[in-house]
């Protein structure tokens, strides 16, 4: 009888870290030669995270990679695809199969899904909870079950309620940024997660690192101590499974060659963006920065930088660039083929909120893009205040 593969599962609410420990985890895999599977869920057709992870694996390693986009890995359609993406990743004999995915992702259905697979072992279900957003947002986790609870009294399903569910369904909670909050407040959200599932292990983890020797000293998770959640909760989430917005969410996305007035940036999120805005990501460029390919990563009130790459177009635009003309022929046809204005120079952003409130921000960002006056300055050299912090940097694991 052949041996089951061991999968883990990162499910946490939107910006909780998932990508960050997901990246940091299969950086060891591949240091340590560890033969791994990584399937990546995003929700949203622009597929940034998946996007994120291919470009960090290397191309020995991409047969590992399956990504999964459109749809929520929790829907019928995102189970049926994660059984294709099961099946495939069988082949190449992983010995650990690790998954992230969406913030709206419900575990229920992938649990049930793996309690009937007999290839796949799920030994993990790993939810992780920003320690900032829970401190700022629902008082250290005390709020989290009254805000539930009123929305059980008002028949209202809101983010709250997968929030508290994920919890539920968790077999290991892992508080990330925990490094930004107090130590109290820390202490507080311990407290108030055990008291909605005793059953769960808490670790706090800073940038994702967590060592992958943790992930194969797991035990087969335990579907007995759930088994009266999924009777209760089935027929919420065969319903939910009907709805455009379930949990109120929606998601827009933002595509324009054109870069974003830096300082008109700084101040629209400043006035706009506040905690009904979950999550928003993406590539995008700033008229003060044309060589710089930044990647935007906002969740909650917190919005982090982090440099790409630089643009193929701005190495043409560089006299000094030390191409040869081979190589200048062959970029400057690479270039050619893009769609843009500017080269391969692009925003592509998805935002993700409440659905009465993503399309005020959403236009509001919009907003910040130059307009064609401005894109005229631009051309003739004009600088524009950037307010944004000038050094962005990487994060590199630890492991």
């Amino acid at each position: 009888m052949l041996k089951e593969v061991p999968a883990v599962i990162l499910n946490g609410f939107l910006g909780s870290g998932k990508t960050t420990m997901f990246k940091s985890l299969l950086s060891q895999c591949m240091k340590k030669k560890v033969v791994v599977s990584a399937i990546v869920n995003d929700m949203s057709e622009l597929d940034v995270d998946g996007e994120l992870i291919s470009n960090f694996i290397d191309e020995d390693n991409s047969q590992i990679f399956n990504s999964i986009s459109s749809c929520i890995l929790s829907s019928k359609e995102g189970i049926k695809k994660l059984d294709q993406s099961i099946s495939n990743s069988i082949k190449n004999n992983p010995e650990l199969i690790i998954i992230e995915t969406s913030g709206s992702c419900h575990p229920m259905p992938l649990i049930k899904y793996f309690k009937g697979h007999n290839k796949v072992k799920l030994t993990g279900v790993f939810v992780l909870l920003d320690s900032q957003m829970i401190t700022q947002d629902f008082n250290s986790g005390i709020n989290l079950i009254p805000d539930m609870q009123k929305n059980m009294i008002d028949n209202k399903r809101g983010p709250i309620n997968l929030l508290v569910e994920q919890i539920l369904f968790s077999s290991n909670v892992f508080l990330t940024k925990a490094d930004k909050v107090d130590d109290d407040n820390v202490k507080e959200i311990y407290k108030q997660v055990k008291q909605i599932n005793p059953n769960t292990d808490i670790n706090s983890v800073i940038y994702g690192n967590l060592s992958i020797e943790f992930l194969f000293n797991l035990k087969e998770y335990n579907y007995y101590i759930v088994d009266k959640l999924f009777y209760e909760l089935q027929p919420i989430l065969d319903k939910e499974e009907k709805i455009d917005k379930p949990y109120d969410l929606a998601s827009n996305i933002i595509k324009d060659d054109r870069p974003f007035h830096p300082e008109r940036l700084w101040q629209v999120c400043h006035k706009f963006l506040d905690k009904r805005i979950y999550r928003s990501k993406g590539f995008f460029w700033l008229a003060s920065r044309n060589s710089q390919s930044l990647l935007w990563n906002q969740a909650a009130s917190g919005i982090n930088l982090e440099f790409i790459g630089t643009w193929r177009a701005s190495v043409l635009d560089n006299k000094q660039n030390n191409l040869l003309p081979e190589e200048v022929i062959a970029l400057k046809e690479i270039i050619s083929n893009q769609k843009g204005r500017f080269g391969d120079r692009c925003c592509d952003l998805t935002v993700i909120g409440d659905k009465d409130h993503i399309d005020r921000f959403t236009e509001k960002l919009k907003s910040c893009f130059l307009t064609e006056q401005e894109i005229q300055q631009w051309r003739d050299g004009h600088i524009f205040n950037d307010p944004w912090p000038k050094k962005i940097v990487r994060l590199k694991s630890n492991y």
